[in-house]
């Protein structure tokens, strides 16, 4: 039965299958029961049937015969073209054999409109003085030096503070901090609080008086008339080095020994991301252009398979900061269920962006061969100073390599590249 991108498949298992499924199923069985009068593990089956029945032998049977079931519904289907992993159900079991029913979700059937001549083109690219010049001048802030001064605190200069946080008097959790790194200026703390520590200086203590901002993530300081008890230990202003040979040693770019080097680099740099950018932009705003014209009814499946996928890579990339999905949670006060619906609508975008492209492969009769995807997959190792066997298992397969050769191919003729 076939409907709505979903097809359902009785496979039977009967006959001498089940009848072998059912004997290990029996070995397996007696191996871990006593039964009075025979050593474990020894009972005749007709032994261990009469007391515990053929039907306490039905689930680990079925389980035996799952993998030969799915590979035989996969071998009688060839064509199908299934796009998520199916939903499998035991239908009938008994002395006779079993019935299992796949529940398979198969691609869907995709329209497309007009996808050559989009007469879209790239952003070009341009990079300015001003902004070689602020990469500079970050640069420079990257190997700046925090040295203690003397005098007052100053707007840009790095207070160490004692500090402790009261409301009504009472200290409140969170509100304490020793020892204290803070930038003057750099609005970490809550409105107010830097400003009032301009001026002061080292062992001076003075009592700030603030008000938590009403968005405050803190339910009891939303809005609350606070007291910080502060004392500043140590002020020290940042040291901006100087354009000059050992600024441009301390940088360690190779090829950078003077201004004009390093504002080549610095351009080119700057260009490169640029142009990644812009082709970004111009690949986004082709597929978004052909994908509205497209016609496709994505099944529910697919779009949560990409939701998890979404997910998964969001997770790593929370790991990578330190964090996890259970603190982000906690942290933006939302959960699983929320983050999902956030995802829903990229995941749909990519689920159709794909299709489309797929579509656009077989309507091209675009072909990858299998000697151009090895010739790609040892280009690709070598870029990535891989073995080839090690970038192949890392990527996927050549199977993999062919897929994003099409994909890539289709994207070609969207952008009218020959």
């Amino acid at each position: 039965m076939e409907k709505n991108n979903i097809k359902e498949i009785i496979i039977k298992i009967e006959g001498q299958e089940w009848e072998d499924a059912l004997n290990n199923a029996f070995e397996k069985a007696n191996k871990k029961v006593k039964i009075d009068g025979f050593r474990e593990g020894k009972a005749p089956k007709d032994v261990f049937l009469k007391k515990y029945g053929e039907e306490s032998l039905y689930m680990d049977a079925s389980d035996l015969c799952l993998d030969s079931a799915y590979t035989k519904m996969l071998e009688d289907n060839k064509e199908l073209e299934v796009v998520a992993q199916p939903q499998i159900e035991l239908l009938k079991v008994d002395h006779d054999g079993l019935e299992f029913k796949f529940i398979l979700t198969l691609k869907p059937s995709v329209k497309l409109g007009k996808y050559k001549n989009l007469n879209i083109k790239p952003e070009k690219v341009e990079v300015t003085k001003e902004e070689i010049d602020q990469t500079i001048h970050e640069m420079q802030h990257r190997f700046a030096e925090n040295v203690v001064k003397d005098g007052a605190v100053a707007d840009g200069d790095v207070a160490i503070i004692d500090f402790e946080g009261f409301k009504d008097g009472v200290a409140f959790e969170g509100g304490k901090g020793e020892d204290y790194s803070l930038k003057i200026g750099s609005n970490t703390f809550i409105p107010g609080f830097e400003e009032q520590l301009i001026g002061m200086k080292v062992n001076e203590e003075k009592d700030i008086e603030l008000t938590f901002p009403e968005d405050y993530h803190s339910e009891d300081l939303k809005g609350a008339k606070v007291i910080f008890k502060v004392k500043v230990k140590e002020v020290k202003e940042i040291k901006i080095p100087e354009l000059g040979k050992d600024f441009y040693e301390d940088l360690g770019m190779e090829g950078v020994n003077s201004l004009e080097t390093l504002e080549e680099q610095v351009e080119a740099t700057i260009r490169t991301k640029k142009e990644m950018d812009s082709e970004n932009e111009y690949i986004e705003s082709l597929l978004e252009t052909v994908a509205k014209e497209v016609e496709v009814d994505i099944p529910d499946v697919m779009i949560k398979e990409e939701v998890d996928r979404i997910l998964r890579q969001y997770e790593e990339n929370l790991k990578m900061q330190g964090l996890t999905l259970d603190i982000f949670y906690q942290y933006t006060n939302s959960d699983e269920a929320a983050l999902r619906e956030q995802m829903t609508e990229e995941a749909n975008k990519r689920v159709t962006y794909r299709l489309m492209l797929e579509q656009i492969a077989k309507e091209e009769k675009i072909e990858i061969t299998p000697e151009t995807a090895e010739v790609e997959a040892s280009e690709l190792a070598k870029k990535y100073n891989m073995e080839k066997e090690e970038f192949l298992e890392a990527f996927g397969g050549v199977e993999m390599i062919k897929y994003d050769l099409m994909m890539r191919q289709a994207l070609n003729i969207i952008k009218g590249d020959k």
